[in-house]
């Protein structure tokens, strides 16, 4: 049997789980969603869901962790008696799959990071470069490489890699944002982000503000219930929760801070897309002083997100390999990253040769991520609310929570999201997920 470690300090734990959940969700995503669907009033939607879905969720798969100490799946498998290990399983086969294309990202982060450093600009036309067919593909490897070896370390590993990266993260943010905010026409940025205006919100912004939620908190992926399994029992659960939770919101909102009032200033549209940080902000670089410079500070800054959350991932998968499967830590790193590797080469290719190639009106990525995303996700999270909230019921994970003298001021407000509005939000995801789909399947 491997011996369990476990986090050598309550700070390194806090900080190795809030970058998990830290990552491009937030720098990459988080912004170009909010610039779709109207800034302001899509924040406030968000925040609410980090409240009543996006916590309750943290405490639920922490506490189970810590309780049974085991990988994902073998933690449903210890609750439901063999019968809720499927829902374990859903999780990391979302890590393994999240994994292959977040890792190909994180290559254009790399690619741009050397670009400006040696030539001072971005790779002339994005497109045309994530169509080419070996170059991607070789940042992709070296990035997964790179996540490999922090994750053979174990925890001592991820927790060193955490305690560097992530205050280094938002020191970077807040070096960017002190650049962004001076431009002439920068206050226009701010205003998209804090004050109310003529918005293109809707009720599809309602529903991606939710399924932001589960991006970019990990939710549902096994990450936190892997985490939680090396968590000590005298940690308190629903404080860290809250405090990962208050981190990567605040990490969400500076990205913004850093990004849209750069966008404004040189009257650049805020709704481009992923393109907003690959195509878009490079042009921004172009025009201001110093902006080689600040390019690289920002995709420094992205590659640590990325970085923190590809850890996490792979962690999670490499844990099922130890505690499921018996392998030792090095075999489980080794092959899995290879096998996460491989999967990521069609991935990066559907951009260029394989572009033609789908799967029910997807390319590849797109169908990973509607597969991730839109189904095993939120279904995921919604067989667990129903599982502990209505089966297995809170009561022992009440008393997880509880331990070492620790209280939960709010467990009647936490039982009650997990069994009703928890629940009922998720469906919601779902459905739209579902409908997605469908959509792509019969247009």
């Amino acid at each position: 049997m491997n011996k369990r470690s476990q986090w050598v300090s309550g700070l390194g734990f806090l900080l190795a789980t809030a970058g998990a959940a830290i990552g491009l969700g937030n720098l990459w995503k988080f912004p170009y969603l909010m610039g779709r669907n109207g800034g302001f009033l899509f924040l406030i939607v968000y925040l609410i869901f980090v409240v009543l879905l996006g916590v309750p969720m943290m405490i639920v798969e922490m506490g189970i962790g810590r309780y049974t100490q085991q990988d994902a799946v073998m933690s449903f498998r210890k609750l439901g008696k063999g019968r809720a290990g499927f829902i374990g399983a859903m999780g990391v086969l979302s890590s393994f799959l999240i994994l292959s294309y977040y890792s190909v990202i994180a290559g254009w982060i790399l690619k741009y990071i050397v670009s400006y450093a040696t030539t001072f600009h971005a790779p002339a036309d994005f497109a045309a470069y994530t169509a080419t067919t070996w170059e991607p593909i070789v940042w992709h490897l070296l990035f997964m490489a790179i996540t490999a070896f922090v994750c053979y370390k174990g925890t001592q590993g991820i927790e060193k890699a955490s305690k560097l990266m992530m205050p280094g993260l938002f020191l970077l943010l807040i070096l960017v944002i002190a650049r962004s905010v001076t431009l002439p026409g920068a206050g226009e940025g701010l205003a998209f982000i804090f004050t109310p205006g003529e918005s293109a919100f809707s009720f599809s912004a309602v529903n991606a503000a939710l399924g932001q939620v589960f991006y970019s908190l990990s939710l549902a992926m096994g990450i936190t219930v892997t985490y939680g399994s090396y968590l000590s029992k005298e940690q308190n659960i629903p404080t860290t929760c809250l405090r990962v939770a208050g981190l990567d919101t605040l990490a969400a909102v500076l990205a913004g801070v850093a990004i849209f009032p750069a966008v404004f200033a040189l009257g650049l549209a805020p709704n481009q897309g992923a393109g907003l940080i690959f195509s878009t902000l490079p042009q921004v670089f172009d025009q201001i002083g110093g902006g080689a410079l600040f390019a690289v500070l920002f995709f420094v800054l992205m590659l640590f997100a990325a970085l923190t959350s590809t850890i996490a991932l792979l962690e999670t998968v490499v844990a099922y390999c130890v505690d499921s499967l018996g392998m030792n830590r090095a075999k489980a790193v080794a092959l899995m990253a290879i096998l996460i590797a491989l999967l990521g080469v069609p991935v990066s290719l559907s951009f260029g040769i394989l572009g033609d190639f789908t799967i029910l009106g997807f390319n590849f990525y797109e169908f990973i991520g509607v597969l991730t995303d839109n189904l095993l996700l939120p279904l995921g999270a919604l067989f667990t609310c129903v599982y502990v909230g209505w089966i297995w019921g809170p009561k022992t994970l009440l008393g997880e929570i509880e331990t070492a003298g620790n209280t939960f001021r709010w467990k009647r407000v936490w039982v009650f999201c997990i069994r009703f509005l928890t629940p009922v939000l998720i469906a919601v995801v779902t459905i739209g997920g579902l409908g997605t789909i469908l959509g792509a399947i019969l247009g």
